[in-house]
């Protein structure tokens, strides 16, 4: 991987290692145009612009996309969610920095207040995803003790005999597939 040495925007900021959006995006397996992507959404900015106009990323931006990634894949939160959650973030380190900036009792307290808000938020996001999950896991078991009866059954010599089992409230239906025509 290559290394540019040089953003544009500050020529007396120390030289810190900065890399190509090409590079980012096979270091983490995305592409250049999800990356630009996330910058449109305000997901992410990039640290320099290079003489060339190259977008720079470094260290913290490459984490911040390894995490906007991981949420979205492996958590299967949706962009705005994500987004959300990186605001509440920033927040968070805002409302920090207020705080140990402030003596001041009703400012802190506005500040908590403000805090507490935001995860009471998140806490609310979190479980209606999880009851989301839960009950897909819920409908997921019920095909599976399903199709094991059915495998019983032929265990048993005896026909699967086939009949329609109620979805649970609130599970999403499995994808209909159209058999060949």
């Amino acid at each position: 991987m290559s290394h540019l040495d040089t953003p544009t925007e500050s020529p007396d900021a120390v030289p810190r290692s900065l890399l190509r959006i090409q590079e980012v995006a096979a270091a983490l397996g995305l592409t250049a145009r999800t990356i630009r992507y996330y910058e449109e959404l305000g997901l992410l900015t990039p640290a320099a612009r290079s003489s060339g106009d190259y977008r720079l990323y470094d260290d913290d931006d490459v984490e911040r996309l390894r995490f906007i990634k991981g949420l979205r894949d492996e958590a299967g939160f949706s962009l705005t969610e994500i987004s959300q959650m990186l605001e509440d973030e920033a927040a968070r380190a805002r409302n920090r920095d207020r705080f140990r900036a402030t003596s001041d009792a009703a400012e802190r307290r506005a500040i908590i207040d403000d805090a507490l808000a935001r995860v009471d938020r998140q806490v609310a996001s979190l479980r209606a995803k999880a009851d989301r999950l839960a009950a897909m896991i819920d409908d997921a078991e019920g095909r599976r003790g399903h199709l094991l009866g059915h495998l019983a059954e032929l265990d048993a010599g005896r026909e699967p005999t086939p009949h329609e089992h109620p979805r649970r409230s609130g599970a999403p239906a499995a994808p209909r597939t159209r058999s060949p025509r």
